[in-house]
């Protein structure tokens, strides 16, 4: 029997940033708010906020808790690890 340990995520959470254009991110379990500034989102490791200019979801899995960014990318900062707000509707849809 395979037992799950609190540190490790069911899904696993990868980044991967392509000429600070285009952004991929797996493992997300909820999105806060996002425009074409910043997109705040949570994911199995934490909190996660992408900032930039013209920013655009491209595509969202709800199978995967995946998401994919287009847009000038300037930077990804990851908040407290057990810091969560309230579920917005977009973060219903990944439950």
């Amino acid at each position: 029997m395979i037992q799950e340990t609190q540190n490790t995520p069911a899904t696993p959470h990868l980044i991967t940033l392509e000429n600070r254009n285009t952004l991929t991110v797996s493992g997300i379990t909820d999105i806060d708010r996002f425009d074409e500034r910043e997109i705040v989102l949570y994911t199995a490791m934490g909190e996660l906020t992408v900032t930039g200019r013209e920013l655009h979801i491209n595509a969202i899995s709800i199978e995967n808790g995946s998401l994919s960014v287009e847009g000038d990318i300037w930077s990804l900062q990851y908040g407290d690890k057990d810091k969560h707000s309230p579920v917005s509707m977009l973060g219903k849809l990944f439950r």
